[in-house]
């Protein structure tokens, strides 16, 4: 059987894993029982053959790795919410289920990405541009007052993972996190997937979506500084029309990392790396154990007859979505 590269998620007391051609998403109940849905999905990246095309492919790989994403943490949600809880549902909801009737809930989803997308952008674009800005009283260096506000943006990002770190329910998804990555390890070693053997693997993974984001402030740092320090909302103009351009360099450095080790691009992912293990934690038996089912319900489930897609081993849109 060969090797199909897969990805995933941890969502909320589970994971999600997938390939290119199957979907599954594992959750622990509060019965301690693991409930698991799995399907088959159908990309129109990979029928439309945009995921032969460099540097593009990066943004709508990420766009529907996140509507996904999105799509396994509801599932899991369902599983903990309320039962008593008798509260009318919001203003909002009402209008989208009125308005789209069976289809309110793949509305919310979109929704929810689009909502994702301007909290990344107001906080990781506009926020830093403006703070950046000034600097200029300081210095009239063009590349120090970019790489200033790059380095704004960074600290930003590793703040926020930090500081989220330290809610408990958060800190179970990074344990969930961890599981992911340690299960894909020993798939990928070709050992037998057992929660003994997953234990024995790191938590770290280099196609991590921690190490997206990080490529993304490192590759968005050294281009925006070739356009100069325009005004405040030039700046904003030019890094929202960048954005995918940034997206697609990134994704195929972290696909280069992914396959080969080599010292070239060691740079600019050891930051990811390292913040891995804040946004990853050391799971336990019964962890790694949900994670393995939802991994063997995509490798398992029949012969691979080659190579899938590479994918991003987990989607970058988690650590802001949590």
């Amino acid at each position: 059987m060969k090797k199909c590269s897969v990805g995933g998620q941890a969502v909320i007391e589970g994971v999600m894993m997938k390939n290119a051609d199957r979907l599954a998403v594992a959750v622990r109940k509060s019965d301690g029982e693991i409930e698991l849905e799995k399907r088959n999905i159908s990309s129109w990246i990979k029928r439309k053959g945009v995921d032969k095309l460099p540097f593009l492919r990066g943004v709508f790989v990420l766009l529907d790795s996140m509507v996904e994403g999105i799509k396994a943490l509801n599932f899991s949600a369902e599983f903990f919410e309320d039962e008593e809880d008798g509260s009318e549902p919001g203003k909002i909801d009402k209008f989208i289920e009125n308005m789209f009737g069976d289809k309110a809930s793949d509305v919310m989803i979109y929704v929810s990405v689009a909502i994702s997308i301007v909290l990344t952008v107001l906080l990781f674009i506009m926020l830093p541009t403006f703070i950046g800005g000034l600097l200029k009283n300081a210095t009239d260096n063009v590349v120090l007052l970019n790489l200033s506000e790059g380095l704004l943006r960074v600290c930003i990002f590793a703040g926020y993972v930090y500081a989220i770190s330290f809610n408990e329910d958060i800190r179970r998804v990074y344990e969930y996190h961890g599981a992911e990555h340690k299960s894909i390890h020993c798939y990928e070693s070709g050992q037998e997937l057992t929660p003994e053997n997953a234990a024995k693997f790191t938590t770290i993974h280099p196609r991590c979506g921690t190490n997206f984001m990080f490529v993304v402030l490192i590759i968005s740092m050294l281009l925006f500084s070739l356009f100069g320090w325009p005004s405040p909302l030039e700046r904003v103009l030019y890094r929202l029309i960048l954005l995918p351009v940034v997206s697609g360099i990134s994704y195929e450095i972290i696909r280069l990392a992914g396959k080969y080790d080599t010292p070239l691009l060691k740079p600019l992912i050891w930051p990811g790396l390292m913040m891995q293990k804040i946004t990853t934690r050391e799971p336990d038996i019964s962890q790694l154990e949900v994670a393995i089912s939802a991994l063997k319900a995509v490798v398992e489930t029949e012969e691979i007859a080659g190579e899938s897609e590479d994918m991003i081993v987990d989607t970058a849109g988690e650590i802001l979505e949590n």
